[in-house]
């Protein structure tokens, strides 16, 4: 058992069941000794894929939980169920509670809350409760475009996670807490094969068989033309976690956002946030496959 003095305090707020690879970073973080997570938080994913997206999030993080039968209670809450209407105006949830309830908390070092998603929660836990953006958090984001540059090739104008609650994002980006944000151009960089998933991963009990599966699943149902790969793109959050020297970062001015997902220059003075520009993938995967192995036996004798 680690001792609480060298674990790391931590909320994850997923969109777990919005694609394939919020499931592999939950479990990453769980199966982490020094990462202690102060709670799951299920987050909205829009209503493209569904018209009930976070309470589909909160039921595939009951479903981890049930396959990962962990010998401790992992904490759940909903967040809201949709984006906040305005840059003034919260959704209160049991999700921002939890978060504003956790960084409040004193003496117990640096609170990291990882968004998988929106920043839906984050920014409404700060419109709830203003004081928290002094206190000893740092929020973790996988989302937005690196800031000012082109397009990539067959990469939407409005990265996903960001087009789900832009009013959000804005109000994190104005506010004083530390955000490390770990834009597309990185995020999708964190790919594996199917190859490697079937060797490394599928053969793990059932929780190893059910990451593989659902990725196979989610790919043939939503990726038009052939393809064996997948970018295990929010694992990034939860390595940074782990280790923050993982990322290598840029400093730059917190952006505003508009209304169609573009990136404007802030005022002048505007704070700075940090941008990662590359991540050690390597090290990233390895650490949470050999978790999955240790955790679940090829023998499938554990659950």
């Amino acid at each position: 058992m680690t001792p609480e003095s060298q674990r790391r305090r931590a909320i994850i707020n997923t969109d777990a069941k919005n694609e394939a690879d919020d499931q592999f970073a939950i479990v990453h973080a769980l199966l982490s000794p020094t990462i202690d997570i102060r709670g799951l938080v299920a987050a909205h994913f829009g209503t493209v894929r569904s018209q009930r997206s976070m309470e589909d999030s909160r039921d595939e993080i009951d479903l981890i939980l049930e396959l990962l039968a962990l010998d401790r209670p992992v904490p759940v809450a909903n967040g809201a169920a949709h984006a906040i209407p305005d840059p003034a105006t919260p959704v209160d949830s049991p999700g921002a509670r939890l978060i504003i309830d956790e960084a409040h908390r004193s003496g117990e070092g640096t609170l990291y809350v990882a968004f998988l998603g929106p920043l839906t929660d984050m920014a409404s836990a700060l419109l709830l409760e203003p004081s928290i953006q002094d206190t000893d958090t740092v929020v973790i984001w996988i989302g937005g475009h690196h800031y000012y540059d082109p397009i990539y090739p067959l990469q939407p104008k409005v990265e996903f996670n960001l087009s789900n609650d832009i009013a959000a994002a804005n109000v994190v980006m104005a506010s004083r807490l530390p955000v490390w944000q770990v834009p597309s151009s990185v995020y999708r960089q964190v790919a594996v094969g199917y190859a490697e998933l079937d060797v490394r991963v599928a053969p793990h009990g059932h929780l190893g068989r059910y990451l593989v599966d659902q990725l196979h699943e989610w790919n043939a149902t939503y990726h038009a033309g052939p393809i064996e790969h997948r970018s295990l793109g929010d694992s990034p959050a939860i390595g940074l976690i782990l280790n923050p020297g993982s990322a290598h970062f840029s400093s730059r001015p917190a952006p505003v956002f508009a209304e169609d997902g573009s990136t404007r220059r802030s005022h002048e003075g505007a704070r700075n946030v940090l941008v990662a520009e590359s991540y050690d993938t390597r090290w990233l995967l390895e650490d949470m496959f050999h978790k999955i192995a240790r955790h679940a036996p090829a023998d499938g004798a554990r659950r």
